[in-house]
């Protein structure tokens, strides 16, 4: 039984920059090599090293226009690419090299060298549009994965959850039409981009397999929990994936300056933890966390830390024990973190208004996301 744990890195991520005095900057990596350093689990990790996409490869999810307008900045110093992007000379090439990045802790989970992967990945992706920098954004690396997941690997059910505090709108478009690919997104709205709202449902042969769970700021522990039990659960089990890839952003944690979120580094493990259930229910326990936003470098640096112990717990449990129990993988031991708080009105409202919006599509949301 696999018991290891890929992460992947690259010096090179460190040389992208979006401009001095940016909150997306390469001291975000350097907080979490430094917390690799000291961590009392590394024996658990298993280093995977990252390679560059090929042109073929990012083209799956980007034009070809757009590919060589980001090859053309390694001509320049600096380009800036939209209002909140921007690139140096080193930044094609580090972006090149994320997106492949991401596909290698796929390959590594899926080839059975890891049980589970964490791409520690710069610059991030789920903004990126299929002809368009975004919020920080390059190439859509989580995007790129699964379509490497579904064209290399056949894979033909993939789940990707995205818990960063802003919406992944490039994510979402990407796979709008797609009963491939569940996206399951919880963020806060309305905040930048704009984009998932209730009512964003996917469209064609993809209607319903886009959930988006807006909210609109101040909710914790708690709220995330119940929306992963009551909602993301019934759905996913529905659908069994055969991998579930998770855009972990950490921009959500309480003490973020770019969101008004008020979760927690535990919070983050917890979700984890739910996220592992499920895999271990549907597809072995093969799931692949890419790193998106999360700008206090504290909060960062705990969370991961907290989110690559789950990981590690897991695959320890499933090396010493094979397949979990039935009721383990259940999840039904996932207790409220602070006793039986009160829900948010407003993820109450939000959770009610789904079960409408998704009744159609699935059998379990409609009944499993009823709560008192």
């Amino acid at each position: 039984m696999v018991s290891k744990v890929g992460i992947v890195r690259d010096p090179i991520y460190l040389k992208h920059s979006n401009g001095p005095g940016h909150p997306e900057s390469a001291e975000r990596l350097m907080v979490l090599e430094k917390m690799l350093s000291t961590f009392p689990l590394r024996d658990h990790l298993l280093d995977i090293p990252a390679r560059d996409a090929t042109i073929r490869e990012l083209s799956w999810v980007h034009e070809t226009a757009y590919i060589e307008r980001i090859e053309k900045t390694k001509y320049h110093p600096f380009t800036r690419l939209d209002m909140d992007t921007g690139a140096t000379s080193d930044s094609y090439d580090a972006a090149v090299r994320a997106a492949g990045g991401a596909m290698e802790a796929v390959r590594g989970v899926l080839e059975g060298r890891c049980g589970s992967s964490f791409a520690f990945l710069r610059p991030p992706g789920h903004h990126a549009e299929s002809d368009r920098s975004m919020g920080f954004c390059i190439f859509n690396n989580i995007a790129i994965a699964a379509r490497y997941a579904i064209q290399v690997h056949q894979l033909e059910r993939i789940l990707i959850i995205d818990w960063d505090v802003h919406h992944g709108n490039g994510t979402m478009h990407q796979f709008y039409e797609s009963d491939q690919v569940l996206y399951f997104s919880i963020h806060q709205f309305p905040h930048y981009p704009g984009t998932g709202h209730i009512g964003e449902i996917g469209q064609g042969r993809g209607k319903g397999f886009t959930v988006n769970v807006p909210l609109p700021g101040s909710q914790g522990d708690y709220d995330y929990l119940t929306v992963f039990q009551k909602l993301l659960r019934p759905i996913a089990c529905e659908f069994s994936p055969e991998l579930i890839l998770v855009s972990a952003g950490f921009d959500a944690h309480e003490g973020d300056p770019l969101a008004h979120m008020l979760v927690t580094s535990r919070g983050f493990a917890e979700m984890t933890k739910v996220v592992l259930e499920l895999a271990e229910q549907s597809c072995k326990g093969r799931t692949v966390f890419i790193l998106e936003g999360g700008y206090d470098l504290v909060a960062l640096s705990d969370s991961v830390s907290q989110v690559l112990g789950a990981l590690i717990g897991q695959s320890a449990a499933r090396s010493r024990n094979g397949v979990q129990s039935r009721s383990a993988a259940a999840g039904r031991t996932v207790q409220p973190l602070d006793g039986p708080l009160p829900l948010s009105p407003h993820t109450r409202n939000v959770l009610e208004k789904l079960t409408i919006a998704l009744a159609p599509f699935w059998v379990s949301a409609s009944k499993d996301s009823q709560h008192s």
